[in-house]
């Protein structure tokens, strides 16, 4: 039995076109009716094919739906919410993929009272971005953190976890507030030192542009692969989970002080301590299965 059978995808960039085609692969007899702000993006997917219909307004896609997934950045998720709160159903179930989830949950909250919202953060993405870059098996053995609020309708939050597992998607429940505080350490701050060091190591004026392309080494290539990441959600969610952020970066300043001067003093069995820590953090990602245990992290070589 289908969780929903008329599913609204509001946003149909690398998520959204991700979220369709694993409803057709793995939900066939759903209906996909989708909407994106720009006009150039529904023209496309209408050329990919993978929604059933395309709408040129946010309040046209919802008419019909039991559930409305928004995949816009979480800094338009309450203009959006606002777009299609006259023509949003009373049973349809709302959610999101937002990698912020309390400012999303208040956003949607005021935009859209009494409406039944289960918001939700597939832990998933690549550095690509738009409707092309989509396909079915993103969300396969990734997590769904999904942080419904307190008056939740147990039966929709069933229905949205049963939606996720359909997709491949292992699921995890959490408070909103909590969910911040973990992926500010475990993905906000990652990308924000990537976005970071790539800037500084190109801002080098001993060091050409040229030269930081030519001899990139593993470590700051994967850098750059994460601040190739979407600028528009980025700059959304630092604005939109600042506090857990900024309370991850004074801690990382704190440990990164206590690396320089270990480094200055020269205490090498710090350095060793700590560096077999990680590694051994390292392991325990591979071992959950959330990366790649083959040589270079999997990638194949000409």
């Amino acid at each position: 039995m289908l969780p929903f059978a008329n599913i609204t995808i509001i946003g149909l960039g690398l998520i959204g076109s991700s979220i369709a085609h694993a409803i057709r692969a793995n939900m066939s007899a759903a209906r996909i009716t989708g909407y994106d702000q720009d006009p150039a993006v529904r023209a496309r997917v209408l050329e990919l094919g993978f929604c059933d219909d395309v709408t040129d307004s946010p309040g046209a896609a919802v008419t019909d739906a039991d559930l409305v997934m928004l995949c816009v950045p979480v800094g338009a998720i309450a203009a959006t919410a606002k777009e299609l709160a006259e023509d949003l159903p009373e049973s349809a179930v709302i959610s999101d993929v937002g990698s912020s989830k309390e400012s999303v949950l208040n956003a949607l909250t005021d935009a859209l009272p009494g409406a039944r919202i289960i918001p939700a953060h597939p832990v998933a993405g690549t550095e690509h971005s738009g409707p092309d870059a989509g396909f079915a098996t993103l969300f396969d053995g990734r997590w769904c953190i999904l942080t419904p609020p307190d008056n939740a309708d147990q039966a929709d939050l069933e229905r949205v976890k049963a939606f996720w597992e359909k997709m491949g998607a292992n699921i995890e429940i959490m408070d909103a507030r909590h969910h911040d505080l973990v992926l500010a350490v475990t993905s906000h701050l990652p990308h924000l030192i990537a976005y970071t060091i790539v800037g500084t190591a190109s801002d080098l004026e001993d060091v050409t542009r040229s030269e930081v392309i030519k001899y990139s080494a593993g470590g700051f290539r994967d850098f750059t692969r994460i601040a190739a990441s979407d600028p528009t959600m980025w700059r959304d969610v630092f604005m939109s989970n600042k506090d857990a952020v900024l309370e991850m970066l004074q801690r990382f300043s704190e440990d990164l002080t206590a690396l320089q001067r270990a480094i200055r003093w020269d205490k090498g069995d710090e350095l060793f301590d700590l560096f077999t820590k990680t590694r051994a953090i390292r392991r325990r990602i591979i071992e959950e299965g959330q990366d790649d245990a083959a040589p270079d992290f999997g990638r194949h070589h000409e």
